[in-house]
């Protein structure tokens, strides 16, 4: 069969592009990097602003550093060399009869193909001078003879993303005469009366996605992209919808839950020994996770609870009713320090109740155990697998529970401690050391709602909402460099009460970025500043028992101020810190810096977060204002995903960023809870 009649045999919108008339393989090639492949992609190809082109400003009227359109006839043109031949200027000097306008191009010397003179052109760009008029780099097009009243003029028109060697004018034209061709073709992907309905709750009344796909390019007024956009993100939001209710339909008609809902022979005295009483959010959501262990399907659940919310204790629980029924239980936490204090705290509580607890990290010893390679080492390890096949324990790690040389007999429960800080192939790779065990992920960093109907989409979801009672309040505050010296008094007046302080800065090592203060470079100024006070320095690179050492000094108040990068963000439980100080506050997300904030206020005194910050830019300035505002981590949470989007926000680790191409995570919600009640409005209807 040829080629040919093998494109014919698809559906219209997915042929290749090489099917439209004046693409070739060049062109193809180049629409490939814009991830244009099918006619579909080109459809969907969306502008990334519209030029009113539909009022041109006489160039008289142009004003210094606005954007404006233009046109004027080309009177002069010439390209200038510099000495060595490598640096060059082309220079078109229009005239619309009111004034003229000079436009260069910096070593582009091919544009001087482009144009003739007598061209009429139309330009859009901003004056750099007025004294002549000038403008850099502007986007321009000729106007060719007939098309007045054409694809490129007289109306909102769309600009493009482009490549390199693609021209925005033919960009335009070929998607004009594709959606001329194929518009009627554009089907309702989701056609059930459900649907239909499902949508009257929309903020506009959306229109089918044909007519959103031609508004989207070509609209009559601006307020027509916003609907259609709509429109089509709805779709995607839908079709996201689908493939989660498919993998969770799946799953649970593959899996075979393990009966781990305990009977509280564990759990009774653990609660009674805590010490303090559990809060009503955490007694409802161990409810919640109760009878997920209970259920027909392994649990799936995602914990989120905003810093000092009390997750440990939650999770404690959750493992005793998994190792009430006789299964082991694995803790993975990013850090070593994270892994540490888990371990001190599960030791301390469970070890009471004969329960096995262990460390498994790169530098503990069951890890040098189970890679060990003598004989002796070996059987000891074979010994130590035999006995938590019998006895039920816990294991608490980081990375290196991954590794291939630990095994797990038994797995029951699986708990991912701040899992953004893992990708999701980690998190399976724990998974898979058991048959179906069950899944408990935690995070410290509230995810906002739309990322929770998303990425997470998998996972039931619990809240803890609530904070333990005893503890003091937190206050934040932003100071210029120029405080500091203020900063530096209150902080000694702090620690003369007994008190002790957090001071981070964003760097190990000084850098050629100047500003940006390194841990290293201000240890040995913060001794001197402090002192008698003693000052600990803790950092990603030091030894394992370095970082041991340095926190066993501070947890203990035999250091009294612990100097440190982000590392400290997850992790560290010191209820007696009242002082977080923040050295370049801009250079962290809101979130990162809502989680360093978290390590104070732990304790019954009020604690004091102060963030340092010579940033002048209203934006930075206003970002870190969202601090000073709140200490509710979802809010925080949702403007930090304003303003970095989901990819910085979640970080590299985490595939499964959806890929939209209208979908918008950060203020879409409604669209995407609507879309959750679309599918499963459909799927109930069968």
């Amino acid at each position: 069969m040829s080629a040919t009649s093998t494109i014919q045999k698809l559906p219209p919108l997915a042929q290749p592009v090489t099917a439209l008339w004046g693409v070739g393989g060049e062109r193809a090639a180049q629409l490939a990097r814009l991830k244009i492949f099918t006619v579909e992609d080109l459809l969907l190809h969306r502008p990334r602003r519209y030029e009113d082109r539909r009022h041109f400003r006489p160039i008289k009227t142009l004003l210094l550093d606005e954007h404006a359109t233009t046109r004027g006839s080309v009177v002069a043109m010439g390209l200038k060399r510099f000495r060595g031949g490598s640096k060059s200027v082309f220079e078109l000097i229009l005239d619309d009869g009111t004034a003229r306008l000079h436009c260069r191009w910096w070593n582009l010397p091919f544009m001087e193909n482009y144009f003739a003179v007598g061209d009429e052109v139309v330009v859009y760009g901003k004056p750099l001078s007025l004294k002549p008029r000038t403008m850099d780099h502007p986007e321009t097009e000729v106007v060719e003879p007939g098309e007045e009243n054409f694809i490129h003029f007289n109306r909102l028109t769309p600009v493009y993303p482009l490549t390199e060697g693609l021209p925005q004018r033919w960009l335009r034209g070929l998607i004009w005469r594709t959606l001329e061709k194929f518009e009627s073709q554009i089907a309702e992907p989701w056609s059930k009366p459900s649907v239909g309905r499902a949508r009257s709750d929309a903020p506009y009344r959306l229109p089918t996605r044909a007519n959103a796909v031609h508004m989207i390019h070509f609209p009559e007024e601006l307020t027509d992209v916003e609907i259609a956009r709509q429109r089509l993100a709805l779709d995607e939001f839908i079709a996201l919808q689908w493939q989660i209710q498919a993998r969770r339909k799946k799953f649970e008609a593959t899996a075979q839950a393990l009966p781990c809902g305990g009977n509280n022979r564990l759990m009774k005295p653990f609660l009674d020994a805590l010490g303090f009483k559990l809060t009503g959010a955490q007694t409802k959501v161990l409810r919640e996770i109760r009878a997920d262990l209970r259920g027909a399907h392994p649990m799936r659940r995602l914990l989120q609870g905003d810093v000092g919310s009390g997750k440990t204790a939650v999770a404690a629980c959750a493992a005793l009713m998994a190792l009430e029924g006789g299964f082991n239980v694995a803790l993975m936490a990013p850090t070593e320090i994270l892994a540490e204090q888990h371990f001190r705290n599960f030791k301390k509580w469970l070890e009471p109740l004969g329960v096995k607890v262990e460390l498994q990290t790169r530098s503990s010893k069951t890890f040098n155990i189970q890679h060990s390679t003598s004989n002796a080492q070996g059987a000891e390890a074979a010994n130590h697998a035999s006995r938590i096949t019998h006895h039920a324990s816990i294991f608490i790690g980081t990375h290196a529970l991954l590794t291939d040389s630990f095994a797990l007999p038994n797995l029951g429960l699986v708990i991912i401690d701040e899992q953004h800080k893992f990708g999701v192939a980690q998190r399976e790779q724990l998974v898979r050391k058991g048959r179906y065990p069950h899944l408990l992920v935690m995070t410290a960093t509230p995810i906002p709602r739309t990322l929770g109907l998303t990425v997470y989409g998998e996972l039931d979801l619990s809240v803890i909402d609530e904070i333990p009672a005893g503890r003091g309040t937190i206050k934040t505050f932003v100071r210029t460099t120029e405080k500091l010296p203020l900063v530096w008094k209150f902080m000694r007046e702090q620690l003369a009460a007994g008190r002790q302080a957090y001071v981070v800065y964003p760097r190990v090592e000084e850098t050629d970025q100047r500003e940006i203060k390194a841990v290293v470079k201000e240890f040995e100024n913060l001794q001197k500043l402090f002192a008698p006070f003693r000052v600990e320095l803790l950092h990603g690179r030091l030894k394992s028992a370095e970082k041991e050492a340095v926190m066993a000094s501070f947890r203990t108040n035999h250091a009294q101020v612990l100097l440190a990068t982000a590392l400290i963000e997850v992790g560290v439980d010191v209820a007696n810190a009242t002082v977080m100080l923040i050295e370049n506050a801009e250079r962290f997300g809101l979130a990162q810096l809502h989680q360093l904030r978290g390590r104070i206020g732990r304790g019954a005194h009020d604690s004091f977060c102060i963030l340092v910050s010579a940033a002048d830019k209203p934006e930075a300035q206003e970002r870190l204002k969202v601090l000073t505002e709140s200490n509710d981590g979802f809010k925080i949470a949702e403007a930090d995903l304003k303003l970095r989007g989901p990819g910085e926000l979640l970080g590299q680790q985490q595939s499964g960023v959806p890929d939209f191409r209208f979908g918008e995570l950060a203020t879409d919600w409604e669209l995407i809870k609507q879309a959750r009640a679309v599918v499963l409005e459909i799927e109930k209807a069968g």
